[in-house]
């Protein structure tokens, strides 16, 4: 088992996010690792939770990283959400990370659950992908 690009994915996650020109269009910078304290845009995004599994075999030190992002979103509907999530999606999967450390062997997206919170002002979709990464 290897948990030592974990760092690194998340570094390289962070980065496609914030650097992403389509997202930058929808949101800015309010690409978030964790939300702030206080006032937060009526839009965004946050790294979220990771499971790791391992994928370790004799010839390589790999593992399986389940990465959670969070879009959320302040305002009547889903519409702003779901087009910050397909980005999100985009940026993530269409061109492969590179990591300081190790190698993505792949990215792909798992599912996403979408939901009102219980007062009905924000909507929040949670995505989930996979990370096959390897450090052989």
């Amino acid at each position: 088992m290897t948990y030592v690009l974990a760092a690194a994915l998340q570094e390289a996650v962070y980065g496609r996010l914030t650097a992403d020109p389509s997202i930058a269009g929808l949101i800015g910078s309010a690409v978030f690792d964790a939300a702030p304290a206080g006032q937060v845009p009526p839009l965004y995004v946050a790294l979220g939770p990771e499971d790791v599994r391992d994928r370790s075999d004799k010839t390589a030190h790999a593992a399986l990283h389940v990465l959670t992002v969070t879009i959320v979103s302040e305002g009547g509907g889903f519409h702003a959400a779901k087009v910050l999530a397909a980005a999100v999606e985009e940026a993530l999967t269409v061109m492969p990370l590179s990591l300081s450390r190790g190698r993505v062997i792949a990215v792909t997206f798992d599912r996403a659950d979408a939901r009102r919170d219980r007062n009905g002002k924000q909507r929040r979709i949670d995505m989930r992908f996979r990370a096959l990464v390897d450090d052989t």
